[in-house]
């Protein structure tokens, strides 16, 4: 799927509606997580021809932050820039809304998200060790490489990088 950026729509979705789990359970496999922080989350979808291709998860931490809780694009959208969409927008609605810093939080085995997360101006801030095997019950793999830690990053959002 070619993606046509002159079409692609970012929007805020209304949670009463269908969730769209097929994707946030990419980036996230425990559905009883992602249940967990959807509640209180702003949840952002890219749209294309009224089909979702990617979604984020913006979660409210305190007056001032807020975390990217969960960020997928389906598999073969990936690579055309809709993640970067995506942060962009939250961003900017997380400036908007006066906040001081937006956090994201990926697995040691993320390579491709790491790199993306650092080109958009977040910085590594914090590695929380054996998370991901606290966290879940079944391992997971990405790369060839267990998902063990989690590498938290950051942006400030008062002084644009």
């Amino acid at each position: 799927m070619k993606l046509e950026r002159q079409n692609l729509i970012i929007k805020k979705l209304d949670l009463t509606n269908t969730i769209p789990y097929d994707l946030l359970l990419l980036a996230d496999p425990s559905k009883e997580l992602v249940d967990r922080y959807l509640e209180k989350s702003e949840v952002f979808a890219a749209i294309q021809a009224d089909e979702i291709l990617g979604v984020l998860a913006l979660y409210p931490l305190t007056d001032d932050t807020a975390e990217i809780k969960n960020l997928a694009v389906k598999p073969e959208c990936q690579g055309q820039g809709i993640g970067s969409y995506l942060i962009e927008e939250a961003v900017r609605h997380a400036t908007i809304r006066k906040l001081k810093t937006v956090f994201i939080g990926t697995a040691n085995s993320s390579i491709r998200q790491l790199s993306l997360y650092q080109k958009l101006g977040f910085q590594v801030i914090e590695v929380k060790h054996d998370y991901f095997i606290q966290h879940y019950a079944e391992p997971i793999f990405e790369n060839g490489i267990q998902a063990r830690h989690m590498i938290v990053l950051s942006q400030d959002l008062t002084h644009p990088t």
